[in-house]
């Protein structure tokens, strides 16, 4: 696979109520950076089956997209996500999947009857996710696609899982930063002139004593981030600005 474009799903009327915090966006952008990608887009939206097949089709057909959905894999009935999934990516079918099956009863045994068993009712050709905290199953679809729990109990050991054994780790990558003591309108015919491949952001900030911005570069390439960063500086130097360097974490 190329470089992934990776998005976040994160599925709960709950949410966006407020009556519950999300706990997936923070998590999974920190999780990510630990194995060299990084975040390309989320989405939080309620509970509504047609909204959560739509999110999934528009994600699905980006090139080279991974998809993290969080919520909607239980027995309730708000519970739509395999159902989109398998609208959104298959022929629209739940087929009963044994191994998940046997999952389910051996664990739940007479309990697994009438509601349980049915989150073993997945789309064509789903692989199983192992769920560490009560063994119900999540599901995944052609190694990009991965539907997960609600609760990051559950969800978030999955996610390390899926990072450290299914998706291949991405390359490192070469950060540079400094932050100007002047506004980011000098810097826009430079930015303009740098390759797409290269990642710079402008981040204005508006203090007291007058206008501050920070220009970070960014690529895979340690020697091109430092050439690139370079000409910020000489720019900065021809301006008489002030400046400052700051850590790849400041």
């Amino acid at each position: 696979m190329h470089t992934p474009k990776i998005f976040a799903l994160i599925i709960g009327t709950e949410i966006l109520n407020r009556r519950r915090e999300d706990a997936h966006f923070d998590f999974l952008t920190q999780t990510l950076q630990k194995y060299n990608h990084k975040l390309t887009g989320s989405f939080i939206i309620e509970d509504d089956p047609t909204l959560i097949t739509k999110t999934i089709q528009f994600v699905s057909q980006i090139p080279n997209s991974v998809l993290f959905s969080f919520g909607g894999i239980g027995s309730t009935p708000d519970d739509y996500t395999r159902e989109c999934a398998a609208l959104a990516l298959r022929d629209g079918k739940l087929y009963p999947h044994k191994e998940a099956q046997d999952i389910i009863t051996n664990t739940l045994k007479d309990k697994a009857y009438p509601h349980p068993i049915k989150m073993a009712n997945l789309p064509k050709d789903a692989k199983l996710l192992q769920n560490p905290i009560n063994n119900m199953p999540a599901f995944y679809l052609d190694d990009r696609f991965f539907f997960i729990p609600g609760f990051p109990q559950m969800s978030h050991p999955m996610v390390e899982h899926i990072l450290s054994h299914i998706i291949p780790k991405g390359l490192p990558t070469y950060r540079k930063t400094l932050t100007a003591k002047c506004k980011e309108n000098i810097f826009i015919d430079l930015m303009s002139n740098i390759p797409p491949h290269i990642e710079v952001s402008s981040l204005p900030k508006l203090y007291d004593n007058g206008w501050a911005t920070t220009i970070s570069v960014n690529s895979t390439d340690k020697e091109e981030t430092n050439k690139y960063f370079n000409l910020f500086i000489q720019l900065i130097k021809q301006s008489k600005i002030d400046y400052i360097l700051l850590l790849p974490n400041e």
